[in-house]
């Protein structure tokens, strides 16, 4: 088994390593999907249903969409 690190910024916000992008065949601009199991993350490129569910999830998710919501939240 292979392993690649990132740091995650201020923003938590990381860079996929090159090796990741490359077996994931990611590039500039591609969607990536989190698999969430127990403790246990999976990347991988998304598809075209995982872009499909999300925005049809997109308009039942308004109800915390307040700037009093961005605040309460934005520290997570």
């Amino acid at each position: 088994m292979r392993t690649a690190t990132s740091k995650l910024t201020r923003k938590y916000q990381a860079t996929i390593p090159q090796p990741v992008r490359a077996v994931l065949h990611l590039q500039a601009g591609d969607t990536v999907a989190f698999e969430i199991e127990d403790d246990r993350i999976r990347l991988r490129k998304a598809r075209p249903i995982d872009l499909e569910f999300a925005r049809a999830l997109e308009g039942t998710l308004d109800e915390w969409s307040g700037e009093a919501d961005e605040d309460a939240y934005r520290g997570l």
